[in-house]
């Protein structure tokens, strides 16, 4: 992400960076403008040569909400050790009973809202372009844009939720899809409560461990738009990357691209289809979660290919994090999962600094958790 401690870009590159940032219409402009390939600055060095696919059948795990606790919660809990990442389904089972009984189509809603936005016509999206976050709300393309060595296919709506929402954020959030999007976190933020009941008891601590630890309190949503892509195989929708936060849940459409790194039994690794399933939830571990559960937890790469369909992919993510945020407050392996048997794998840190280190880096750098690492 952007960081004054990266290398600026070549002054010719920076020249094209700003003139696409100067259009303020991101990926979607290029495609109105009617591109029949990929501009450079979002051409990447044979993305997808290095790893193979992993073959037809192999899939992330499913968990199921409707299943009696102590089942849904070992099977999140062995989901979140093997592969750092599952499908959720009937999620419904999260929600309020007037909410779980509504056949109103979410997340559907948000995903029609969110490409309502991003297909306005460009003089409609342009005065919600910014790079600066004030207020909570920013749209744009690539948060890394300047730093990252090649640029990814996508556009997003950043919505800062918590731990300090700004009090005018419903205002900031663009008419087209504020009323869906607002509607899908609260649906968000009670299947990811449930989700952290659920791995706190698959550590065999209270229900409530992570829960307490305010992990559900800080929420940034993302509302990704990958357009169509006149050369899919030169670029990328986001590059190989893990997810700081405590716990991410996903929404995706029906077009599909996530992919997941797994190391399967024999030590072979792959990249893995995360195909979209109808009615379901991707949920993943992120960085934070691996260091408070002391590795017993994973936090694994994934990536966004692109597409050889016409239409346009969305996705909206929710990152939980700790709300708690002071500088006399610090995070590590949670107490109760540390013992002489099991010392701490990692030191403890503030949320200042753990930010601060993952926004110094750019999104491809794998290298956030060995700075917290503890010499063996």
């Amino acid at each position: 992400m952007a960081s004054s401690s990266l290398p600026a870009p070549a002054a010719g590159r920076a020249e094209l960076l700003k003139a696409f940032d100067d259009a303020r219409t991101g990926v979607r402009g290029l495609v109105e403008s009617g591109v029949s390939s990929v501009p450079e600055l979002f051409r990447h060095a044979d993305p997808y040569a290095s790893i193979p696919l992993a073959p037809p059948g192999v899939s992330i795990p499913v968990v199921d909400l409707s299943l009696p606790p102590h089942l849904a919660a070992a099977a999140a809990a062995s989901a979140a050790r093997t592969w750092g990442f599952f499908h959720l389904v009937n999620h419904h089972h999260a929600l309020p009973a007037a909410a779980a009984a509504a056949d109103d189509d979410y997340p559907e809603r948000a995903f029609a809202a969110v490409r309502a936005f991003n297909e306005l016509p460009a003089h409609e999206r342009a005065p919600h372009y910014s790079r600066a976050v004030d207020g909570g709300v920013n749209y744009s393309s690539n948060v890394d844009l300047y730093n990252s060595p090649a640029a990814s296919w996508r556009d997003t709506i950043q919505i800062l939720l918590g731990p300090n929402r700004h009090p005018d954020l419903a205002d900031r959030i663009p008419a087209a899809c504020r009323a869906e999007v607002l509607e899908w976190e609260v649906r968000a933020t009670a299947v990811a409560r449930a989700l952290l009941r659920l791995l706190s008891q698959g550590l065999g601590l209270r229900p409530e461990a992570l829960e307490d630890a305010s992990c559900a309190d800080g929420k940034l949503m993302v509302c990704h738009y990958y357009p169509h892509c006149p050369e899919p195989e030169r670029t990328m929708g986001i590059v190989p990357h893990t997810d700081p936060g405590v716990l991410t849940v996903l929404a995706q459409d029906g077009v599909g691209g996530l992919q997941v790194k797994h190391q399967d039994e024999d030590g072979k690794i792959s990249w893995v289809d995360v195909k979209p399933v109808p009615g379901a939830l991707v949920i993943n571990v992120g960085d934070l979660l691996q260091i408070m559960s002391n590795d017993k937890y994973t936090s694994v790469e994934h990536r966004v290919v692109m597409n050889t369909r016409e239409e346009p992919r969305v996705s909206i993510g929710i990152f939980f994090s700790p709300g708690k945020r002071g500088d006399s407050v610090f995070y590590g392996p949670l107490p109760e999962l540390v013992s002489s048997e099991n010392p701490p794998k990692y030191r403890n840190f503030t949320m200042s600094e753990f930010y601060g280190t993952f926004f110094s880096r750019d999104l491809a750098s794998k290298a956030l958790l060995d700075n917290f690492k503890l010499s063996p």
